[in-house]
């Protein structure tokens, strides 16, 4: 127990990507382990963490117009106290003190750690407190966190990332590479399933790329089945993984151990060879449709999902009807796209021939009606099938409305079905028959098939009947893929792929 008074609050706002998600898991976790206790939703706190995101032009404005308005809250609220940590912190460090004053703590990416004793210094010394470390201390996965979720959690494999894309800053602002001990992941799975977990997401800023630390391309692969070995352990996925470091015994793995699903996230960026050489991303269009057809031969009922950027410097019409040949070709269930901007600190935002904004939001609009209308199209397949679901908490926004309840399937798409008669909790597993498909979610509107309890429905229901200071001590947070449409598990929560 640290020495900050148990009357205090916390309130933690997240931005970017499932990192950052993760990381804030962590800081609560830190934070209670003080003890601090989390605000009420709406109501004040008396320590506000940001948890910060680099990779979009305008991260700074939005920090610093959040920062500008929490000025008169501080002031009309003594004690109160505001931090800023993450990617954006780590990169401007100094900077966000000058530019906002009243800022008490400053801590990076490698030091989330600290944020305790950071806060108490501050508010003993009465001087803001800048912490910034160049590389990792302590891996993260070792500190405290609160999971937001009873049953499914994330839990990081790596973190940092070796890659040199250009557009990313990421590793500038993460570091290198560092993996963990497959000992150490498979203990934190099979505690998380002893609490009740049924769904775990293997995270890693370059996820397939697990293993570099010590010269073992197969490792992850082993690490997928090593995972299949662990009873009470219904789902396992990862993200984001490289083309560049998929091999076939990863989707070996996938196909043969039965609780790892048949979902692949597997971000292209562009379909031309040659922007994809001025992204420094080290595949071209042949491998990577490559690898979309051996995990088709595979896996047939596969769900892949991927992330694009339109409109990178010297991206020609030629170039962007390459990235249209792959999208058809891929046939992805989803694509998350992005229209370039500049991210300072990249090799990017300083190359010649950046496209205007007008050609890149054409372009963009073309791609989005594409992508529409394929995954329609491969939704529509669904229509009949009857499919287990995980139901979860807070994915559907009109389930009140509706008298329908949400979940994920097996290949992660989003399903609202029929509320059935007898109780059923987040964490149980329904069974229905799919009977209508839109673009992004699917529809069960004939009665529940089946109802199956499970011991992640027992931790949901456990959590709700504990003290508030109990509930948020055990288990995982249902995140899957964020980047398809899982609900922020945090207040203000960005959820984007890893690139």
């Amino acid at each position: 127990m640290g020495t900050a008074d148990t009357s205090k609050t916390y309130d933690i706002r997240t931005y970017g990507c499932q990192m950052n998600v993760h990381d804030s898991e962590r800081l609560s976790g830190l934070l209670e382990d003080a003890g601090y206790v989390k605000a009420a939703e709406g109501g004040s706190a008396d320590v506000v963490v940001f948890n910060t995101c680099a990779v979009r032009e305008n991260a700074d404005n939005k920090l610093y117009g959040n920062l500008g308005r929490l000025a008169s809250v501080k002031a009309q609220q003594p004690g109160m106290q505001i931090a800023v940590g993450g990617c954006l912190a780590q990169k401007d460090r100094a900077t966000i003190v000058k530019k906002a004053p009243w800022v008490d703590v400053v801590f990076g990416t490698h030091n989330i750690g600290h944020l305790p004793a950071l806060l108490e210094r501050a508010r003993v010394q009465e001087e803001a407190q800048v912490e910034i470390l160049e590389s990792l201390e302590v891996f993260p996965s070792t500190l405290p966190t609160r999971r937001e979720s009873a049953y499914a959690a994330w839990v990081s494999v790596s973190v940092g990332c070796n890659n040199t894309c250009t557009f990313c800053i990421v590793p500038a602002l993460r570091g290198k590479e560092k993996d963990r001990r497959s000992g150490d992941i498979l203990a934190e799975v099979q505690a998380l399933v002893s609490e009740g977990v049924v769904e775990v997401t293997l995270l890693g800023q370059n996820v397939n790329a697990y293993g570099s630390d010590i010269g073992d391309r197969l490792a992850f692969g082993k690490l997928l089945r090593a995972c299949g070995e662990i009873e009470g352990l219904e789902r396992v996925r990862f993200t984001s993984p490289h083309p560049k470091d998929f091999t076939d015994d990863v989707i070996a793995a996938m196909a043969e151990t039965p609780n790892v699903m048949h979902q692949l996230h597997m971000p292209l960026q562009s379909g031309s060879d040659t922007v994809l050489r001025a992204m420094r991303r080290s595949y071209r269009q042949e491998r990577y449709l490559g690898i979309i057809e051996r995990v088709r031969a595979a896996m047939p009922d596969a769900a892949i999902s991927t992330d694009i950027i339109v409109g990178f410097p010297g991206e020609t019409e030629e170039d962007f009807e390459q990235t249209l040949h792959v999208v058809r070709e891929a046939r992805f269930a989803q694509a998350f796209t992005f229209q370039y901007s500049k991210r300072p600190g990249t090799p990017a935002a300083e190359m010649e021939n950046q496209i205007p904004k007008e050609v890149v939001q054409a372009r963009y609009e073309r791609l989005v009606a594409l992508q529409e209308e394929i995954s329609w199209e491969e939704n529509k397949k669904q229509v009949g099938r009857t499919l287990e679901i995980l139901v979860a908490e807070g994915e559907g926004r009109k389930d009140e409305a509706t008298a329908r309840l949400s979940g994920r399937a097996p290949d992660n798409r989003l399903v609202h079905f029929t509320r059935p008669s007898q109780p059923v909790r987040p964490g149980d597993v329904v069974s229905v028959e799919i009977t209508y498909a839109a673009p992004h979610h699917l529809l069960a509107e004939g009665p529940t098939l089946a109802v199956r309890r499970t011991r992640a429905g027992d931790a949901w229901e456990k959590r709700q009947a504990a003290p508030a200071e109990d509930a948020a001590k055990p288990a995982g947070v249902m995140l899957g893929l964020p980047t398809i449409g899982a609900p922020a598990p945090l207040p203000q929560a960005e959820a984007k792929g890893c690139c």
